[in-house]
């Protein structure tokens, strides 16, 4: 009886400590452009050294472009993502928006890509297709087709992918381009509170949250595709029962787990799916900005970790 009270007990310190949670900012009601003090603020949340010794230096390009729906925070997240290489000397960052950075030449003097909130027009959802309209058709289409291929073979071959909140919707109609990321953007509800919880609170890529979830305010992204298959190592899910009544209640969002944040293995290559977040305030934890580089630095191959798909 004692062994069981105990084993109680135990499943019930669990259980309490689960539902503590770190709380982002709240959030303003307009998202206004990085100023000084914002950005002095994410240099002083931003871990002053990396979790893990680089094996080597690494450099990172950085695409920002949206050629749809422009996130307001893609300058916050570009901010962010340079900081933290700045702080950590986990890398260096190289930003470009020009496409022709994706070919295989340019490519290869990057060890990871990072897209951020790189989304295409509805037309076509491919990025590619977007910037090069003025071209004829046939050319258009056979160096869109070029670039994708080009950015998915430099995963393959062992190199870094690393998406962040919308950019999962850069080639949202490619198949082999959703198999890549583990998934495609399907829809979201209206921007709210969302919970998240941790997944597997003792995998190395949730350390930074020290066993707390994570609230923020953010779009609670739905996917589809490849994501079916779940052929990914999940890391942060939704807690769909906290998000409001008329979304919980909606039938394509309630019966299944929601993840928001991954990692998977693709051929040689390591990818991070980073869901958060469509706000600045989302940044302003050094929770969330050590997750961010934890992410990172699988990506770069540099901090290693179980990224075989759950049972």
């Amino acid at each position: 009886m004692k062994q069981v009270l105990g084993t109680l007990a135990m499943g019930l310190t669990i259980n309490l400590a689960a539902q503590e949670y770190t709380t982002a900012p709240i959030p303003s009601n307009e998202i206004v452009p990085p100023t000084p003090e914002w950005i002095e603020k994410i240099m002083t949340l931003a871990p002053d050294t990396a979790t893990i010794q680089p094996k080597a230096p690494r450099r990172i390009l950085l695409f920002s472009l949206a050629t749809g729906y422009k996130h307001q925070v893609i300058p916050h997240a570009s901010e962010v993502v340079k900081i933290l290489g700045k702080t950590s000397g986990a890398y260096e960052v190289m930003e470009s928006n020009d496409i022709e950075m994706f070919s295989p030449k340019n490519l290869k003097a990057f060890d990871a890509v990072i897209l951020n909130n790189t989304c295409p027009k509805r037309d076509y959802r491919n990025i590619f297709l977007d910037i090069l309209a003025d071209r004829p058709e046939e050319a258009r289409n056979k160096r869109a087709a070029e670039l994708e291929q080009s950015l998915l073979d430099f995963v393959h071959s062992g190199k870094g992918f690393i998406a962040l909140h919308g950019a999962i919707a850069i080639q949202n109609n490619s198949p082999e381009f959703s198999e890549m990321i583990g998934g495609s953007f399907d829809f979201h509800p209206k921007r709210q509170t969302v919970t998240l919880d941790l997944v597997d609170p003792t995998h190395p890529l949730l350390s930074a949250f020290g066993g707390k979830g994570y609230i923020h305010n953010d779009e609670p992204y739905l996917f589809k595709n490849a994501y079916a298959k779940k052929n990914f190592r999940p890391l942060l899910k939704m807690d769909v029962g906290k998000l409001d009544e008329k979304t919980r209640n909606d039938p394509q969002v309630a019966g299944e787990v929601r993840y928001v944040a991954w990692i998977k293995g693709y051929g040689e290559g390591r990818v991070f799916y980073c869901g958060p977040s469509h706000q600045p305030e989302s940044y302003e934890t050094a929770a969330m900005l050590r997750f961010i580089l934890d992410g990172i630095q699988y990506a770069l191959g540099d901090l290693s970790c179980d990224d075989s798909p759950m049972k």
